[in-house]
């Protein structure tokens, strides 16, 4: 029997263990893609406790906690966080299985050097430990990311934020980490929800653009991207169902655009005109700039509306969606391309149904531009596990490239996360050692370095430009 989590997990293979420890172990970490706060990071916050950490916002934890009968009173309310914790501990001790499992031990094991396993009757344990860890220096905010080895964090930014606190970070000598914006317009997208008039028209105050029609709004996106892309931003995100591709003339995405400015409601069919139009334009645009398009789909979002009236979104109430049609995903990769206006891009889809999908639709649009032009991005959020990420990488290789493959991303807003990257790191060199162990490729220690290396980290930092010094 083998010890719990020890220096060889899921190492499986004399090749496998070589290759993470000789080559991906000590690779530093690019985190192209998060969702932490840059004010936290330019006030460098120091955290009371460990509940501050891990359950102030991790909706991971709380689906768990909701599915071991825990009142939501230990999870979002008011609860102490002494009790909120041994809530977590005890549903931990359940997830066998479960990658939250093994994060959180990562976690323990890297920041706190605990090296026990956490249950109900090792809580006290672990928060005392914890907390008194807490209150040191290096476990700060900039601490944190220090010692996980991070050199460039892009966060996810809202065209409208003044990007006040990247300015305040870039300004600091102190701290030597990049810390750059990245673009996320989904609420100028999402013209059926009920708030799109009143953010078109904080928009238009921000930009200087008074918007009264789509090309108005055209004119203050790019007032903004300019502003953003002045800023170091070389990236965007969109979440969104599907990736739609539903042309329509100009006379018509106006017409629709009025309609969603003055609150009315609106067809399916025109929500998915306006936003191919929406989107259309965005794709140009970050061709134009160099930036790199992240879309990330496949999401059926707020479905328990009882909750959601009561804590709002991105609060554990989400699930995967089956509709993600190839043929429309295709059409408008096509629509871009045909102008030789398709941007660098990154398709993530949360059903891995699509892995051979999107594995086949990103080879018809390879050019001599960039290696691996465009990518399949990692597992992402409910495929964020072992057999998750060893599917995704299986397919891209059996239908694309893996070794240009830009690797893992962090998709979180807690800073303990770095941890996931040792997950995937481990993953990645036990799915290729297995390879070369069963002779599916040969013992080239020399490409298996530069594969391994790139995958965990130079990949990415040539894929999106990075000036990394």
């Amino acid at each position: 029997m083998k010890t719990f989590m020890d220096e060889n997990f899921l190492l499986r293979t004399q090749c496998a263990q070589k290759l993470y420890h000789d080559y991906a172990e000590g690779m530093p970490i690019l985190d192209y893609h998060c969702h932490i706060n840059p004010q936290e990071i330019a006030e460098d916050r120091q955290f009371t406790n460990i509940t501050e950490v891990w359950l102030g916002g991790d909706h991971y934890k709380w689906r768990q906690m909701r599915s071991n009968g825990v009142d939501e009173y230990y999870i979002t309310g008011d609860a102490p966080d002494r009790e909120k914790f041994q809530k977590w501990a005890e549903t931990l001790e359940k997830l066998i299985g479960n990658p939250l499992y093994h994060w959180s031990h990562l976690e323990l094991k890297r920041y706190f050097g605990y090296q026990g396993y956490l249950n109900g009757e090792t809580a006290e344990e672990v928060w005392q430990l914890c907390n008194a860890k807490l209150k040191t220096k290096e476990m700060s905010v900039r601490g944190l990311i220090r010692q996980s080895g991070v050199t460039l964090i892009c966060t996810t930014d809202d065209p409208a934020d003044s990007l006040v606190w990247h300015q305040k970070i870039k300004e600091d000598d102190t701290f030597d980490v990049q810390v750059l914006p990245a673009w996320r317009p989904d609420k100028a997208a999402n013209l059926e929800a009920s708030i799109f008039p009143d953010y078109i028209k904080q928009l238009g105050e921000v930009s200087g653009v008074k918007i009264l029609t789509f090309q108005n709004l055209k004119e203050a996106i790019v007032t903004r991207m300019d502003y953003f892309n002045q800023r170091g931003c070389l990236v965007s995100d969109h979440g969104l169902d599907y990736v739609m591709c539903a042309p329509a003339s100009e006379e018509e995405v106006e017409t629709i655009f009025q309609k969603g400015l003055s609150g009315k409601s609106l067809t399916d069919l025109e929500i998915a005109k306006y936003k191919t139009a929406f989107m259309l334009f965005l794709g140009r645009q970050y061709h134009r700039l160099g930036w790199v398009m992240q879309l990330h789909y496949g999401c059926k979002r707020n479905n328990n509306s009882l909750q959601f009236s009561k804590l709002g979104p991105d609060t554990g109430f989400d699930c995967i969606n089956n509709y993600t049609p190839a043929d429309q995903l295709a059409d408008f990769l096509n629509n871009l391309a045909s102008t030789d206006e398709l941007p660098k891009t990154i398709l993530y889809s949360l059903n891995p149904n699509d892995n051979a999908a999107i594995g086949t639709i990103i080879g018809c649009f390879q050019d001599s531009s960039a290696a691996g032009k465009l990518q399949q991005g990692s597992a992402w959020w409910f495929n964020d596990n072992k057999t998750g990420m060893a599917e995704q990488m299986t397919s891209l290789a059996n239908l694309g490239i893996l070794s240009n493959f830009v690797g893992m991303l962090t998709d979180s807003r807690s800073f303990l996360s770095y941890t996931r990257h040792e997950y995937f790191r481990r993953i990645l060199c036990g799915l290729i050692g297995g390879w070369v162990e069963n002779g599916e490729y040969p013992y080239d220690e020399k490409a298996l370095e530069k594969i391994i290396k790139g995958i965990c980290y130079h990949n990415a930092v040539s894929y999106f430009g990075f000036d990394l010094k």
